[in-house]
């Protein structure tokens, strides 16, 4: 038998957390291989969805088809979840603050049943890739939020998944690590064709990347695409100008609030710092920083 063009598939899913609906009537298939994003507004299901496919959530109505198999049945949901990678939504979920970076990494390598040898050898490469290699004793609780979101992608990928099942994994990341990180995922792809990936992301630039995007809104899967065919759907110039179509606004809308609020007073400032420093252990994070916000300046 021929394996499925297929990684998974959605049907008239249903979730409920007591009177709050979460999804509604869900159906989609994702194609093998495929870089696929989901956007939308806070609170629409997103995490919900990704958690099913995911195989961590309990399915309470409707279908859920991971990797070949239904993921209500146990035998099937046993066999695959080793082959799943998932980092849930908020800066190093994953990740056990009281252990080193290395540590971490380590900790699921053991967990996925990986040799010593064969460890270490991912451990080196992937934390050497995202760029924090020079850091395998720090603390995990002692890291940045960019810094834990790669180690956190470290350990997702320590086991080499079929399935990448990312929520939200750049958010509260700064540009130079948040292109890093997909730079790294770009990496594994060109290596992994058959790798699909997941992600549900707030950022359009980075959505724009993606093979094919899931809009939600309000429990329900209201289109499908790429992005192109997203913009032209919605007669929109931007991926932002859907999303913000979507709350029934437009980005014109947005900027006149931000450019409506008013100017900064040149009166004492509200928030004054001088010499400003932070360190962590021997690590210096903040280093000697002055800066000056003035009342009703957004900063």
């Amino acid at each position: 038998m021929s394996p499925p063009t297929w990684a998974a598939r959605v049907a008239n899913v249903d979730l409920h957390y007591k009177k709050f609906v979460a999804l509604r009537d869900v159906s989609l298939e994702v194609p093998a291989g495929q870089l696929m994003g989901f956007i939308g507004p806070d609170g629409v299901g997103k995490s919900s969805l990704l958690s099913l496919i995911a195989g961590s959530r309990k399915i309470q109505q409707g279908t859920v088809e991971t990797l070949g198999g239904n993921m209500a049945d146990v035998a099937h949901r046993r066999r695959v979840c080793s082959r799943i990678a998932y980092m849930p939504q908020g800066l190093g979920r994953n990740l056990y603050p009281s252990l080193s970076v290395f540590e971490n990494a380590d900790f699921f390598g053991r967990l996925f049943g990986l040799d010593a040898v064969t460890r270490r050898r991912r451990i080196a490469a992937l934390l050497e890739a995202v760029g924090i290699g020079e850091f395998p004793d720090r603390l995990a609780g002692a890291l940045s939020g960019g810094m834990k979101q790669k180690l956190g992608l470290c350990c997702a990928l320590i086991h080499d998944p079929d399935l990448l099942i990312l929520d939200e994994p750049t958010t509260g990341v700064d540009p130079l690590s948040r292109r890093q990180f997909w730079e790294l995922i770009a990496g594994i792809r060109r290596r992994r064709p058959d790798l699909t990936v997941l992600v549900a992301t707030a950022y359009f630039d980075e959505a724009e990347l993606f093979d094919e995007l899931v809009v939600m809104s309000a429990g329900e899967v209201v289109a499908t695409g790429t992005p192109a065919t997203l913009k032209r759907q919605w007669g929109a110039a931007s991926l932002e100008d859907v999303y913000a179509r979507l709350l029934g606004g437009t980005v014109e809308d947005w900027s006149a609030v931000i450019d409506g609020t008013s100017p900064a007073s040149d009166r004492v400032p509200a928030i004054e710092a001088r010499g400003l420093t932070r360190r962590f252990g021997n690590f210096v994070a903040v280093d000697r920083v002055d800066l000056s916000i003035r009342k009703g300046e957004i900063f």
